[in-house]
């Protein structure tokens, strides 16, 4: 059955493109990037399911009364396996970005573009090539007339580019019903160009938007009043320590230490000869998950209580985005076994499994109990224009996926 299954994969790159096209034809932005939401090309993509034999499809809707019909859709295909002991999720995500400035598009982006081997539109790779590549992999089982080892379940989900809160989060919630304990998740929306990176751990992140407050007065006379830009830099200058604070290595991650950054200012006074008495700065912080926010946090407000006691300034804090890290797909576990061993088969390399600073949807299943994995073979084109996807790679990725699932049974 195995090389049966890998054999129709490679049969279904017409049928591949044909998706891809109906795909990037429906925009599918949420309502906080000025769209309606997902519904009509969630209607669409049941409508194809609806022409496979899934055992079964079913529909679990956020409300969400900014959207199309008042709701976020999500989706769940399921085909059984020959036995029903643990599933096999392949998960992705339907909504995608706006276009951009369409002078930098070479054509409509929501029309697609196949130019040789490679696929152009909006949502072509983030995150229709995960669509797609987990829809040739159901086909494969099904057209070979064999069941797969284990239940294989498709999820499709609203809002991974806005918060998941209508999307993974709301199913987390609402419906955590759906997760067996012995489930694994493959989560295909983070990758390399040769497929090597296997994510399996994702640090915290903490965006902090961070306001001094001092005394405005005239450049002439500044006894008068407090400056909060000085004291602001003070500040900033201080938190340059959390990087001996927090100091523990982790080579799982790339880089594997917890990273404090100063990084956007907000403009404080208009004209030169004015001593601001207010100033905004936002740090971004990644933090390793063997560090709780709660101890940065505090930490950070120390520093900022000497900056308050040394300039007479008071500082307050607001979280622009907070996000504790979910514990690590252990390397041990069976998932991380299958793939690695799937994606030595299908490519010949071999894979790195590696934490990164950035945040996936993987982090709600992680936060469950449940071993996921995020890994495509990508080109790294999404959110920007003339984005594409190789036809090659949604194909290989499919590839991946299936040895995946045959070998979920053993």
């Amino acid at each position: 059955m195995h090389d049966a299954i890998l054999t129709r994969i490679d049969t279904y790159r017409d049928w591949a493109v044909e998706l891809q096209r109906g795909l990037t034809a429906i925009p599918a932005l949420s309502p906080d990037s000025g769209g309606d939401g997902e519904l009509r090309k969630t209607e669409w993509l049941q409508a194809e399911l609806e022409k496979l034999p899934f055992d079964s499809i079913q529909r679990f809707d956020a409300p969400d009364p900014r959207a199309a019909g008042g709701v976020r859709p999500n989706l769940v295909a399921r085909l059984r396996g020959a036995s029903s002991a643990r599933t096999v999720w392949i998960m992705s995500h339907l909504d995608i970005v706006p276009p951009g400035d369409l002078a930098k598009w070479d054509g409509d982006p929501y029309a697609l573009r196949v130019e040789g081997g490679k696929l152009y539109g909006r949502g072509v790779e983030d995150n229709q090539q995960a669509v797609v590549s987990s829809l040739l992999v159901a086909r494969a089982f099904m057209d070979s007339g064999s069941r797969p080892p284990v239940d294989l379940a498709l999820l499709f989900c609203a809002d991974e580019e806005t918060g998941s809160r209508f999307g993974a989060h709301y199913l987390a919630e609402h419906h955590p019903e759906l997760f067996g304990p012995g489930d694994m998740f493959l989560v295909p929306d983070a990758g390399l160009p040769d497929g090597s990176l296997v994510e399996v751990a994702e640090k915290s992140i903490w965006w902090l938007k961070v306001r001094t407050t001092g005394k405005q007065c005239h450049g002439s006379t500044p006894e008068l009043g407090i400056n909060a830009f000085r004291a602001a830099s003070d500040l900033v200058t201080r938190l340059g320590s959390l990087y001996t604070a927090f100091g523990a290595v982790d080579e799982v991650f790339a880089p594997p230490i917890s990273t404090f950054e100063a990084t956007k200012k907000e403009a404080n006074v208009p004209n030169v000869n004015t001593i601001p008495g207010d100033d905004v700065f936002y740090m971004d912080c990644r933090v390793l998950p063997c560090y709780a926010l709660s101890e940065v946090e505090a930490e950070i407000r120390r520093l900022a209580g000497e900056v308050e006691q040394a300039w007479g300034v008071t500082i307050a804090f607001e979280d622009v985005q907070r996000a504790q890290a979910a514990p690590p797909t252990s390397l041990d576990s069976d998932v991380v076994k299958l793939l690695l061993a799937a994606i030595r088969e299908v490519h010949g390399i071999t894979p790195e499994p590696r934490g990164i600073g950035g945040g996936t949807v993987a982090a709600v299943f992680r936060h469950l109990g449940l071993p996921a994995i995020v890994y495509s073979r990508i080109e790294e084109t999404a959110h920007q224009p003339n984005e594409s996807c190789l036809l090659e790679n949604l194909i290989s990725d499919a590839k991946v996926f299936a040895v995946t699932v045959l070998g979920a049974g053993a």
